[in-house]
């Protein structure tokens, strides 16, 4: 049987007595790539946050291979791209050392890098599209670049599992198709997937199972649901607000 990477288990978040996510049960097993739908406010980024213990569970449980998020300390298991934040946070860094930065939890802080770290790195960027951009200042980068920067970043630790929130959100369509790229060869070598999105793209082909968020609840797990109405037109971009944003309050830095 193929093991569970990421359990939860009537999974409950709060904020200022606002229920966000309620009751919440789901798993991926080792070797899928699950999406979570829904719209703005549905709870499905407050999810991810509560599955990586960036959110407390007022109830309910979340394990990471089969062991308590409390008790995990394997990070290196887990790439984690946060939403749009930014590559270079202001910080004067090279695309590079940005990506080296994702060897920290499997070389840890107080070991040099070595032959390994920068072929991971290398690799990396390669995967993403950016090898020739490898020693530019990553604030010279497009929106679409530094989110790439990010997802490289999660790829050279060679994690098993990638944990993906909304990664292509307002980037362009080359580097939609770079991430798609990059993740198809992740999931080609075994790797598990989760990540949020409102619509898929270019990553729909890669998608086994789909879990749709509506204001709180779990409401399908299955195949991808077929988009409707103005969705399924071909111009529509998504970038509409669905609802109101989950509160601030809940946000933790990676």
């Amino acid at each position: 049987m193929t093991p569970d990477v990421i359990t939860v288990t009537n999974g409950v978040v709060g904020y200022d007595g606002r229920p966000v996510l309620r009751d919440v049960s789901l798993t991926v097993a080792a070797g899928e790539v699950v999406a979570v739908l829904g719209a703005n406010g549905s709870g499905k980024s407050t999810l991810i946050r509560a599955i990586l213990g960036l959110v407390p569970l007022s109830a309910g449980t979340v394990a990471l291979f089969d062991r308590p998020i409390r008790r995990f300390r394997q990070w290196h298991r887990v790439g984690y791209v946060p939403q749009r934040l930014g590559a270079g946070s202001g910080v004067p860094a090279t695309v590079a050392e940005v990506v080296a930065a994702g060897r920290l939890a499997r070389r840890g802080i107080l070991r040099p890098p070595g032959r390994a770290d920068r072929e991971a790195v290398a690799e990396a960027l390669r995967a993403v599209g950016l090898a020739d951009r490898a020693k530019d200042p990553v604030t010279t980068l497009s929106g679409g670049q530094q989110q790439r920067t990010l997802i490289a970043r999660a790829l050279a630790g060679r994690p098993e599992v990638l944990i993906l929130d909304e990664p292509t959100a307002g980037v362009d369509a080359v580097s939609q198709e770079a991430f798609a790229g990059a993740l198809r060869d992740f999931t080609a070598g075994g790797g598990t997937v989760l990540l949020v999105a409102h619509e898929l793209g270019p990553l729909r082909p890669l998608i086994n199972r789909a879990i749709v968020v509506h204001q709180g609840f779990v409401v399908h797990d299955g195949p991808v649901p077929e988009p409707a109405g103005h969705h399924a037109a071909p111009d529509h971009d998504h970038v509409h607000p669905h609802g109101p944003e989950e509160p601030a309050g809940l946000w933790s830095a990676p």
